[in-house]
């Protein structure tokens, strides 16, 4: 599969917006990258993690959020079902559960199950494409989490406890 080319067929009008998707994606590919190679033993297919690492926020140009030059008209909230959407339909359904399933630490009906969706919606959380250059603590990204409820920040600690 060539991630780069599905992002491009979206994104080509749009420069702005494609640069800092680049950006975001590939700071989450990486750290997915770095988790798998500090834990050989997780059983993770790493091409599927990388390419579903770079397609996770694919949806995101649909949505109104013009801030991160995102001038769409669907909540912001609903990117992940969308990318998911847009990723079925280019025929990827497993890149497709990993992208309705990265928001917070998972939506009602979209939480991660897999271990590919469970480190790439971890990874995700430390990187914000509204601050494309800061990158989060644990600690910072536990605080971050808790405005969505307690129960996505003990998700998350128990993430970070695995694979840190």
């Amino acid at each position: 599969m060539d991630y780069l080319s599905i992002i491009n067929k979206y994104y080509a009008d749009n420069a702005l917006l494609r640069t800092l998707l680049l950006k975001h994606s590939r700071q989450v590919a990486d750290r997915c990258l770095e988790i798998v190679k500090k834990h050989q033993e997780l059983p993770v297919d790493v091409q599927f993690l990388e390419e579903a690492a770079m397609l996770h926020d694919i949806g995101i140009f649909r949505c109104n959020a013009p801030t991160i030059y995102c001038y769409g008209t669907e909540p912001y909230l609903r990117h992940g079902p969308i990318g998911g959407e847009l990723l079925r339909k280019e025929g990827f359904p497993c890149h497709a559960r990993v992208a309705e399933r990265h928001t917070g630490t998972g939506l009602p009906g979209y939480e991660p199950e897999t271990l590919e969706e469970e480190i790439v919606c971890y990874a995700d959380k430390f990187y914000s494409k509204s601050h494309p250059d800061r990158v989060l603590t644990v600690a910072q990204t536990a605080e971050s989490l808790e405005r969505f409820g307690h129960d996505g920040v003990l998700k998350f600690l128990a993430w970070a406890k695995r694979f840190e």
